[in-house]
């Protein structure tokens, strides 16, 4: 799956990549921001092992809620100072396509299930 590919990448590219930790962030937000972005691949992974289609989109939720936590860390980190311009832009870019692919897919599996909301007061 692309998006499954996409967020690995992601989560590649955070390990290896250009985020400086002060020391004294090593257990606070290196840790959690590297909890948020390996939960994305791994709950798409878990969710397509599963027997039913309805897990599966608990678990692209999951995923997708994991990636709005990530996506504001990454913020954070930015307007600390921790992360420069052009890499935040790097990896914005990949989260929103991430965002965009992750929505898309629990829409359609979605409608094929029949679980969309018609009602207009939702």
């Amino acid at each position: 799956m692309k998006v499954w590919e996409l967020s690995h990448q992601l989560v590649l590219e955070i390990y290896r990549g250009g985020i400086k930790f002060p020391p004294y962030e090593r257990f606070g937000l290196e840790s959690q921001i590297k909890r948020a972005a390996v939960s994305i691949p791994a709950n798409i992974a878990e969710g397509y092992k599963r027997q039913h289609d309805k897990e599966f989109v608990k678990f692209l939720s999951i995923a997708h809620g994991s990636l709005g936590e990530l996506q504001y860390y990454l913020l954070l980190l930015h307007d600390l100072g921790y992360l420069e311009d052009e890499y935040y832009k790097k990896l914005k870019n990949m989260t929103d396509s991430i965002d965009r692919m992750l929505e898309s897919f629990i829409y359609k599996i979605k409608k094929n299930l029949g679980l969309l909301n018609t009602d207009p007061k939702f």
